[in-house]
């Protein structure tokens, strides 16, 4: 695996350029970072496991609303295993040597909705701006109910409120984009379908240049006037592309009429009781919440340290609430969405989407097609309408055709086996206090490695 590669929009933003005028990346994962900064105490600090800390002693906190406990003995070694697997990756390791993975993480696996394994580790908040490793007494410690900056796993829900209005007859798969967001111009993008931009073979670029702009309107405009990648061709390959779930968010709020947070709101959360999910949660946290179960992000940045505030460049100008990024969820609310759709598009006797449209979105509308990653040579085209199918990367020995997912760029994950019936959220906070200093992929596979046994 290669220790350097080349700088990336997303380095570049990181590393303090973002004014150069250069496009940002809308949450592009970046792999194998070629620069590193002094790392944190590499020290472990003892697992938290749903029933205990390291002696077992103490109950750890944010245990409320996970599920069912696991019961079982095979449950019992999973929580142990799934926490000794986080907390390894709390000091340097040989796939990334020089620096821990994250300063903490939470693992929840779900088999047949049932909770089988669960832990938490580490430290939701470990430095301050700079980055300044805090004193012990201002350290966060990482719960089972934190809330993470979920990145890229946002487009699993823009997905799934654009398939409801496929479902509810606003428009097909097949209908041009341009019919419906007229703003949506520029050479060769009249023949770009919904259905390429879920699948990512619109042909756009990773991000939109919404710098420089003022006001809102300014910006979304900017996104849906975004070109297409030099001779691309709509629906020839695949191309990751955060600017098509961006203008897919935008034709929700058409269609329905609300904005983005609250579409997600009414469509989604609402119904399925996702209290701990949503966009810009200062504005509906409690203060004591804020303070305990916020999980930060990068401290180095422009901004300051980032807690509670959208870690995307892009999203956090279009006000922190984009199709891309922006959700912050727990590991539980995030598992309900994955029962969701290993579900048929119902959870707990709320129907979503329907039955038909699931499986559509499930199966992989890309064979045949290419790939192209600059990032992920080895990835393949194997995606269905907003989801990422049978990717080894990051789904380890849970990887299989039928397997389906997403990532973020801050370190999330979601993984669900439909032969086994299981469901995998992975949470950490790899960006915090520097995105750069971590692979996040050798994780997520190690952690699917343990959920398979």
């Amino acid at each position: 695996m290669m220790l350097r590669m080349p700088l990336s929009r997303r380095t570049l933003f990181a590393a303090g350029l973002a004014g150069a005028g250069a496009a940002l990346t809308g949450c592009r994962e970046q792999v194998r970072p070629g620069w590193s900064e002094a790392g944190p105490a590499t020290t472990a600090p003892a697992a938290a496991t749903p029933g205990s800390e390291a002696a077992g002693a103490a109950r750890v906190p944010g245990t409320a609303g996970m599920g069912p406990a696991p019961t079982t003995g095979a449950a019992t070694r999973m929580d142990a295993r799934l926490a000794a697997e986080l907390t390894r990756h709390l000091a340097p390791t040989r796939d990334n040597p020089k620096h821990p993975a994250y300063g903490g993480a939470v693992a929840l696996c779900l088999v047949d909705g049932r909770v089988v394994g669960r832990a938490a580790v580490g430290k939701a908040l470990r430095h301050g701006a700079g980055p300044v490793l805090l004193p012990e007494s201002e350290q966060v410690p990482m719960r089972l109910d934190s809330i993470f900056d979920t990145a890229s796993l946002t487009k699993v829900y823009t997905a799934i409120l654009t398939l409801q209005q496929v479902d509810r007859g606003r428009f097909d798969l097949d209908t041009r984009v341009v019919d419906l967001l007229p703003g949506f111009v520029g050479p060769g993008k009249e023949a770009i379908t919904v259905a390429m931009l879920l699948a990512h073979t619109g042909g756009l670029p990773v991000g939109a240049k919404v710098t420089g702009l003022s006001g809102d309107a300014a910006r979304r405009a900017a996104v849906l006037a975004t070109p297409l990648l030099p001779r691309a061709v709509p629906g020839s390959v695949f191309r990751y592309s955060s600017v098509g779930l961006m203008v897919l968010a935008q034709l929700v709020e058409k269609v329905t009429g609300q904005r983005f947070d609250r579409a997600l709101r009414t469509g989604l959360t609402g119904p399925l009781g996702l209290r701990d999910t949503g966009f810009n949660p200062n504005s509906w946290l409690s203060s004591a919440d804020r303070a305990a179960r916020l999980v930060a992000t990068d401290a180095r940045s422009s901004r300051g340290l980032l807690r509670g505030v959208v870690h995307d460049d892009v999203a956090n100008r279009l006000g922190g609430v984009a199709g891309h990024a922006g959700v912050f969820s727990t590991a539980t609310d995030v598992a309900a969405i994955g029962q969701l759709l290993l579900g048929g598009g119902t959870h707990k006797g709320r129907r979503i989407l329907s039955e038909s449209i699931t499986r559509r979105m499930l199966t992989n509308v890309n064979k045949g097609l290419p790939a192209v990653d600059p990032e992920r040579p080895r990835r393949t085209a194997a995606h269905g309408l907003g989801v990422v199918l049978d990717q080894p990367w990051f789904m380890g020995r849970l990887s299989g055709p039928r397997t389906f997912g997403h990532t973020g760029f801050t370190g999330t994950s979601l993984v669900v086996d439909p032969a086994r019936r299981m469901v995998l959220v992975l949470l950490t906070n790899r960006a915090h206090p520097n995105w750069s200093w971590a692979d996040p992929d050798p994780v997520r596979a190690a952690v699917a490695g343990v959920a398979a046994g």
